[in-house]
């Protein structure tokens, strides 16, 4: 079975993981597809073995919706796969051209598509029609959570739809320290868009509750950098805060290690509530405890694992905070069940051996 993946994610080196993962199935000969970059994130080479890994040319890099891949008729051609895997959301111009030149193909490969939308949402055209065209002309769908799923099905996708989050974490990248912390402080961590959605305002003002033998780190980038900076020194809290830019994926296990807690302090709008909280698996895989606000799905992802308050409450995390700072023993079982439940439903393992299941299933439905 030739499959052949697009994904800008996967520039990422450690999201690569799950492709090693899928090509050890004897019977799938994986290529995947991958730009240059994508937006400020260069392509990482981490976890290429086992199957072929091509980069393809892309324009209007970094434009979520306009951005696509003008050679990938010419390689899909070449390459003559059973089943094509876009690992983009289907009102994506790159997403109705991959599609268009899939079913160019004779014989026509099964088609798969991938969505994290979770907030049913229309779209002017040209992007309304290529989100209906998409949903017309794709056999299967992948969903990052059932309430993505609800959202295409609303919109009248009636084929097979898998939820499978897009990614899960390499448990043994993404492990415990053996060393023993020796620091007095207690160190918050966050990572992730510094962007009003992410509600990292909330974090800085409940960490100014906290008594000073608290730390917070926070990494990442965004708009929302300077005001925060400004936030963090009107609060007075600014020497105790320290702001790192984005680090690369091969890096991230360090930072998780030097936590204490993890917040994902994520707010909704009417654009967007949170999708799934990657982050969140990847702190809890390292064995350090979560802490999250109700936004979206990310309580799902967390389950009874981690800790939760209320959108916008910075005085229910405080405390939630001020808790965990005062018993130890807490933070630790915590930090075992998070890990229990990554290694349960969102090793990399178990996302590679679901989707390979979908590959299977379509395949074996077209009659090959």
């Amino acid at each position: 079975m030739r499959v052949t993946l697009i994904s800008k994610a996967l520039v990422v080196g450690a999201y690569q993981r799950k492709c090693e993962l899928i090509a050890a199935h004897p019977d799938v000969a994986l290529t995947v597809l991958v730009p240059p970059s994508w937006g400020n994130q260069p392509l990482e080479r981490a976890h290429t073995n086992g199957y072929a890994f091509q980069v393809i040319p892309i324009r209007f890099n970094g434009n979520f919706h306009l951005h696509y891949y003008p050679t990938l008729p010419h390689a899909l051609a070449q390459l003559q796969p059973d089943v094509v895997h876009i690992d983009e959301e289907p009102y994506n111009l790159a997403t109705w051209l991959a599609v268009q030149a899939a079913r160019a193909l004779r014989p026509s490969p099964r088609v798969i598509f991938f969505s994290w939308q979770n907030i049913r949402r229309r779209y002017p055209p040209p992007f309304s029609w290529m989100e209906r065209s998409v949903l017309r002309e794709a056999d299967v769908a992948l969903a990052g959570s059932e309430s993505a799923c609800a959202v295409w099905r609303a919109k009248g996708f009636t084929r097979p739809i898998h939820v499978i989050p897009q990614f899960g974490v390499d448990e043994q990248t993404f492990a415990p320290s053996d060393e023993l912390g020796n620091s007095e402080a207690f160190v918050i961590g966050y990572a992730g868009r510094l962007v009003r959605e992410k509600g990292v305002d909330v974090l800085l003002r409940a960490f100014a509750r906290l008594p000073n033998t608290a730390r917070l780190s926070v990494v990442g980038a965004g708009p929302e950098l300077n005001t925060l900076r400004a936030l963090a020194q009107q609060l007075r809290v600014a020497e105790r805060v320290t702001f790192r830019p984005s680090l690369p994926s091969t890096r991230m296990p360090e930072f998780y290690r030097a936590l204490d807690a993890f917040v994902l302090p994520s707010r909704t709008l009417p654009n967007w509530k949170e999708q799934f909280g990657r982050v969140l698996i990847e702190a809890m895989a390292c064995g350090v405890p979560v802490i999250t606000s109700r936004c979206g799905e990310a309580p799902s992802v967390v389950g009874d694992a981690g800790l939760i308050f209320d959108e916008e409450d910075d005085a229910a995390l405080a405390e939630r905070l001020t808790a965990l700072m005062a018993q130890p023993g807490r933070r630790a079982e915590l930090g075992r069940r998070g890990r229990a439940r990554v290694l349960t439903h969102f090793t990399m393992r178990h996302i590679a051996d679901r989707t390979v299941e979908v590959y299977r299933a379509i395949f074996a439905d077209a009659g090959r």
